[in-house]
């Protein structure tokens, strides 16, 4: 699979790791920054690799920056993104199975990197349920498509 990755400064080291595990695992690591320290502004980053879903460019995305939640905001301006912020194992699972997550948002500074690993894992082998859930997730789309057509 091929996954777009993306952080600001306070990411780096997580994504650093993630993209390590992603390889790993034998998924294909799009990286589209940062790559340094500096100070970066979140929106950036979060633009490229929401966008590359977004396009189809990739299968799905990870975003990582302090909270989680800045990357969560952007991310989800993006048509057929449903990017989830996910604090523990549970809501990575619940997010594929209910809501059929594409991007997995992280915050560094509040989710260790141990435990990042494990929500990765289990978001990456999560399958969507669909059912009932399926109905939510075309009332979502019915309401994304009136937002953009005004």
């Amino acid at each position: 699979m091929k996954i777009a990755i993306g952080c600001d400064h306070a990411g780096l080291q997580l994504k650093e790791a993630i993209k390590i595990e992603l390889e790993r695992l034998g998924h294909e690591a799009s990286d589209v920054g940062t790559n340094t320290c500096d100070s970066v502004d979140y929106p950036d980053y979060g633009q490229m690799a929401a966008q590359m879903v977004s396009s189809g460019k990739a299968n799905r995305g990870i975003l990582i920056c302090g909270t989680g939640i800045g990357m969560s905001i952007v991310a989800n301006k993006y048509s057929g993104i449903r990017a989830a912020l996910c604090n523990d194992v549970q809501t990575a699972v619940l997010s594929r199975q209910h809501n059929d997550s594409n991007i997995l948002v992280l915050g560094a500074r509040v989710t260790a990197q141990e435990l990042a690993l494990k929500m990765l894992h289990v978001w990456l082998d999560t399958p969507y349920e669909g059912g009932r859930h399926q109905r939510r997730l075309q009332k979502i789309k019915n309401i994304e498509d009136s937002v953009k057509d005004g």
